[in-house]
């Protein structure tokens, strides 16, 4: 029996187009990440156009009003948060040294009763010290490399602000065409195994998206309305810092508990604010996880949160930024994929052994 058969020559043909097209990706991920986020932002802002189209609104202008409302969000959300934000720099700057002469009254003794430490906490020590390792010429050095290339990097992030939107407005207006034509393309006999994956595949990341983002909304709410009423200054911003991360499980929530740490020391300066801290993010951290993800998003979708940062970590270390975009959507791919890959290992012979 030959070993190249044609079933063989053809299963080894596309896995060698699937790494091929895995190379190309990694090459071109840089160009590729503006195109990616207008896919990925018109996969949730379709429904909308779709909508609008539905109520006799035109394509185009319901593609336009859409990209419209996404940036007045994001325009919203950066008003809100950049000068409360700014202002918290300040005060942290101004309180730094009562923030260091508590750290020398109550952690150093504490920290020499337990552990045998020694530590005096000294910001002026610490200037010296990266003054008399440091020299001025090396520094002089270093702004101007880092100058040269953050002004090649604003660029390029100014080019990738300035193309999502065109992509995506073109995006929008032609999706349904883009699917029909990727539908087109699929060989006939695998057309309904293919298209049922989509299906499936579509159906997951719908209902994951859609339910992550009511859970974001709803903890956004959440912490900055409890933060409010504990009286803290920028529980505005925090808070929805906090709902917003709260899309990388773990994560955000560390990032935002961290802000509200610094943010109580900075303001109350007393056990007050720690424990007004403790209790509302662990109240938050139990709502969300008993609460607002089993309802919202869901048990049996399957992305695991350690499946979501795996996905996102690695898949962003490869690709970069068009690494974390891709990130969901591959992961649903696979699950889909393992599904039914476990399911067709159940009904085989060699598990039941017929």
């Amino acid at each position: 029996m030959s070993v190249f058969t044609a079933e063989r020559m053809q299963a080894g043909g596309w896995i060698g187009l699937g790494i091929a097209t895995l190379v190309l990706l990694y090459l071109l991920a840089p160009v590729l990440t503006p195109f990616a986020a207008a896919f990925v932002l018109a996969y949730l802002l379709t429904p909308g156009v779709d909508w609008l189209a539905r109520h006799r609104v035109p394509r185009a202008a319901g593609a336009l009003l859409m990209i419209l409302l996404a940036a007045l969000v994001v325009l919203g959300l950066l008003l809100i948060m950049v000068p409360v934000l700014q202002k918290e720099v300040a005060a942290l700057q101004t309180q730094f040294p009562a923030m260091i002469n508590m750290l020398n009254e109550k952690v150093a003794p504490r920290l020499n009763q337990w552990f045998g430490w020694s530590i005096q906490f000294d910001s002026q020590t610490l200037r010296q010290l990266l003054t008399e390792q440091v020299d001025a010429q090396d520094i002089v050095t270093e702004i101007f490399k880092r100058a040269r290339a953050g002004g090649v990097a604003l660029l390029g992030l100014l080019g990738t602000l300035l193309l999502v939107p065109v992509v995506l407005f073109y995006a929008l207006l032609d999706w349904h065409n883009f699917m029909r034509r990727i539908a087109a393309l699929i060989p006939r006999r695998w057309h309904e195994l293919t298209t049922g994956m989509l299906t499936d595949i579509d159906a997951m990341l719908a209902q994951f998206l859609r339910g992550q983002l009511s859970v974001m909304l709803a903890l956004a709410v959440y912490y900055s309305a409890a933060l409010a009423i504990a009286g803290f200054q920028t529980a505005l911003p925090i808070g929805i810092i906090t709902g917003l991360l709260a899309f990388i499980p773990y994560v955000g929530f560390s990032i935002g508990l961290l802000l509200a740490l610094l943010a109580a020391l900075l303001q109350f300066g007393s056990a007050y604010g720690l424990i007004a801290v403790a209790v509302i993010y662990g109240a938050g951290q139990a709502i969300e996880s008993y609460a607002l993800t089993p309802r919202l998003v869901g048990e049996r979708i399957g992305l695991h949160p350690l499946a979501v940062i795996f996905a996102l970590l690695a898949f962003g270390q490869v690709f970069g930024f068009f690494g974390i975009l891709l990130a969901l959507p591959a992961s649903a791919a696979l699950l889909v994929a393992l599904k039914r890959v476990k399911n067709a290992y159940l009904a085989s012979e060699f598990y039941n052994g017929a």
